[in-house]
């Protein structure tokens, strides 16, 4: 006849199916009872959600182990551990999620976003992860606007990923890494695949790259609210989150959707970065708001979050041996704020 200490000894490598961790771990097994007249075995199980749709299967594979030992029938109640251990377990089963889409653990995922396009959140983006890198960190791009992917031509970037057993290698300029669609499709080509061939692209981008130990991977979403900037929130449950915008009132407007979306989703926005802020004239020193004022500020507060810095209309110094379009050098003004900007994202993504 089956024992109560053979019971427990069979159930504690059993998981939880919604943190996917042991009994043993989650000290899940409250009580066995065992009669021995009638080959009768209860027991009483807590779990993190007893009441999803996995506890059925679950039930099932513990009555089959059971009555594989000798039990003759098998009840089983479910119970709920305790919320203090629940939410320590679900926490840590988000957080290796998440470290799981590239296989690395210590990786901050910020999406860089913006409510529509023309914004300047590519320039963004790539300025950011090379103000990153020049700060010593070990930093990835996806370029996830997968129809309007333009990171490898602002990064001057010519030539295409290796593929290395069943690994994609990204392409790697400036110290950065960087996968986009753009190295995929034949000369600048338009994109007409569907939903879920592009849903399926975004995955491939993160388990499939071998993108090693990084400190910052940084997403290049699409504008707006859309179906693939979703998807791209929902493969990254704790993503931080960057937004872009003009200083002109109704961009603000429009990328306060953006950030509306990103708190939905329990993402936390790092701050607002306001592009085209101003142009200041090489003659005269005097500063024009081409595009108004404002904007960015009415954001952060609409956010609650903060303006973490304003990039004026200006090119990148032009370098005859160096292509890269997008780029800003670090000695360049705008490439100093970039780094000011870098430094204050390092600080508030902890």
């Amino acid at each position: 006849m089956i024992t109560e200490e053979r019971v427990r000894e069979l159930l504690k490598p059993v998981q939880d199916p919604h943190i996917h961790k042991t009994f043993e771990e989650t000290d899940a097994i409250e009580s066995v009872k065992i009669k021995e007249d009638k080959g009768h075995v209860s027991v009483k199980v807590a779990l993190a959600d007893p009441n999803s749709g996995e506890q059925l299967q679950l039930q099932q594979e513990i009555v089959g182990m059971l009555k594989k030992e000798g039990a003759t029938t098998v009840g089983l109640r479910f119970t709920e551990l305790p919320e203090e251990k629940r939410e320590a377990y679900m926490s840590e089963a988000n957080e290796e999620q998440e470290a799981n889409l590239i296989g690395q653990k210590g990786t901050t995922f910020i999406s860089v976003a913006s409510g529509k396009g023309g914004v300047g959140k590519s320039t963004v983006t790539v300025n950011l992860a090379i103000a990153l890198e020049r700060l010593g960190k070990k930093v990835g791009i996806v370029d996830a606007d997968i129809y309007g992917f333009s990171v490898p031509d602002m990064m001057g970037v010519e030539n295409r990923p290796q593929v290395r057993g069943e690994k994609i290698i990204p392409v790697e300029r400036f110290g950065v890494q960087m996968i986009s669609m753009g190295f995929f499709v034949e000369d600048n080509s338009p994109i007409i695949w569907r939903g879920p061939m592009l849903g399926k692209m975004l995955t491939s981008f993160f388990k499939e790259v071998e993108w090693g130990d990084l400190d910052y991977l940084l997403l290049d979403l699409p504008p707006g609210t859309g179906d693939i900037a979703l998807d791209v929130q929902e493969l990254l449950p704790s993503s931080k989150q960057l937004i872009v915008s003009t200083p002109h009132p109704t961009a603000a407007f429009v990328a306060a959707r953006a950030g509306q979306m990103a708190l939905k989703a329990d993402h936390e926005i790092l701050g607002i970065v306001e592009n085209m802020a101003y142009f200041e004239s090489n003659i005269t020193g005097q500063k024009e708001y081409v595009f108004g004022e404002g904007g960015g500020d009415k954001l952060a507060e609409v956010l609650n979050t903060d303006v973490l810095g304003r990039l004026p209309l200006q090119q990148p110094y032009d370098e005859e041996d160096t292509f890269a379009p997008g780029v800003y050098q670090e000695d360049h003004p705008t490439g100093k704020v970039f780094l000011s900007i870098a430094n204050q994202v390092i600080k508030r993504a902890k």
